[in-house]
C-alpha cells in the first residue's frame, strides 16, 4: 500500500510539474527600436525576422520608429509588426514617437492612454508616459494618481512591472547616481505631478515601489531609452532594475556595424501557475539570424 501510494505522489508530482512547465509563457523588451537613415517608418529590419507570434506580448521601450505618430500609416506599420492590440502589448512613449503629437491615433488603436495599468495571467504592469510636461498638467497628475491607486491596492499579483523610456532613477540607492552613466537620457527635473516640487521619481514613486516590495510583490522597473547598453540593477531596497535597447543600424558602413557591441533584446519566462519570472539579454544578431 505503501509503495503504491508512493508511486501515485510521484506520477501526479511528475504530470503536474509537467503541466506547469508547458504553461510556461514568453515575453519580450524592445528599446530603442529604430532603424537609423530611414525616416521616420521603420523598426530596425532585424526585428522583421523574429516570430514575435511567439511571444504573449511585446514590451516596447519607446522610440519605436525615428518618427512614429506622424503619419498614421506609421502607425499601421508599427500594429502590423508588434501586435499593438494583444492585452500583454505595452508601449511606453519615446520623444520620437511623441514629439510629432498625434497620441489619440494610438489612444484609439489600443483603448489604452499612453500611460496606463494593467493585469495579466498575474502580473500587474503599470506604462509611463515619461515624455508629459507641467504643460501637460493634467495627465501628468492623473498619471500619478493611477501610480498611487496601483501601489495602493495592488495585492493578489506576483509581480508588478514598471515600463518608462527615460532615465528618472536619479539617486535611487544601489544604482549608479546617474541615469546617464547606463542610459541616453537623465532627466533630472521630471516631476510626477503638478503641485509639488519633490514629486521626483525618488522623492514620490520610488517609497510607493518599495511598500509594494515588501508585501512580497515583486516589482521590476524597465527602461528603454538605452542605445546599445544593457543593465540589470537591484535597488538597496531589492527592487530590479532592468534596461535593453538597440543601437546597430546607426553605422552604415557593414564592417563597422559587424564590429559594434552587441544589441540585446530581454526574453522574459513567465509560469504563470507558480509566480515564477525569469529573463535573460539576448543578442538581436544571433535572435533574428542576421548576416552580415
Amino acid at each position: 500500500m505503501l509503495r503504491n501510494s508512493f508511486f501515485l505522489f510521484f506520477f501526479l508530482f511528475r504530470v503536474l510539474n509537467i503541466s506547469a512547465q508547458e504553461d510556461t509563457t514568453k515575453y519580450i523588451f524592445l528599446g530603442h527600436t529604430y532603424q537609423w537613415y530611414v525616416p521616420g517608418y521603420k523598426a530596425d529590419l532585424r526585428l522583421h525576422e523574429i516570430e514575435l507570434e511567439q511571444y504573449d506580448g511585446v514590451w516596447l521601450g519607446g522610440d519605436v520608429c525615428s518618427e512614429s505618430l506622424l503619419e498614421y500609416r506609421i502607425l499601421e506599420y508599427i500594429d502590423s509588426l508588434f501586435n499593438l492590440t494583444h492585452p500583454n502589448s505595452h508601449w511606453t512613449m519615446g520623444n520620437h514617437d511623441a514629439r510629432n503629437g498625434n497620441w489619440i491615433w494610438l489612444e484609439e488603436l489600443t483603448g489604452k492612454k499612453t500611460y496606463n495599468t494593467s493585469h495579466y495571467k498575474g502580473i500587474s504592469y503599470i506604462v509611463l508616459n515619461t515624455t508629459l510636461t507641467p504643460y501637460d498638467c493634467e495627465q501628468l497628475d492623473d498619471q500619478y494618481q493611477m501610480i498611487m491607486n496601483v501601489c495602493d491596492t495592488i495585492q493578489s499579483s506576483s509581480h508588478l512591472i514598471m515600463l518608462m523610456h527615460h532615465g528618472i532613477w536619479q539617486n535611487v540607492p544601489g544604482l549608479p547616481p546617474s541615469p546617464y552613466s547606463y542610459a541616453q537620457s537623465n532627466l533630472t527635473y521630471f516631476k510626477f505631478n503638478c503641485f509639488s516640487d519633490e514629486s521626483s521619481f525618488l522623492d514620490e514613486i520610488y517609497p510607493k515601489l518599495v511598500k509594494v516590495q515588501n508585501r512580497g510583490i515583486d516589482v521590476i522597473c524597465i527602461i528603454g531609452d538605452m542605445g546599445n547598453r544593457k543593465i540589470d540593477y537591484t535597488s538597496d531596497d531589492g527592487i530590479r532594475f532592468l534596461g535593453a535597447g538597440l543601437h546597430k543600424s546607426y553605422y552604415k558602413d557593414m564592417e563597422e556595424r559587424k564590429k559594434a557591441d552587441p544589441d540585446y533584446v530581454l526574453i522574459f519566462k513567465h509560469v504563470p501557475a507558480t509566480g515564477s519570472l525569469t529573463w535573460e539579454f539576448v543578442d538581436l544578431d544571433i535572435l533574428s539570424g542576421y548576416q552580415y
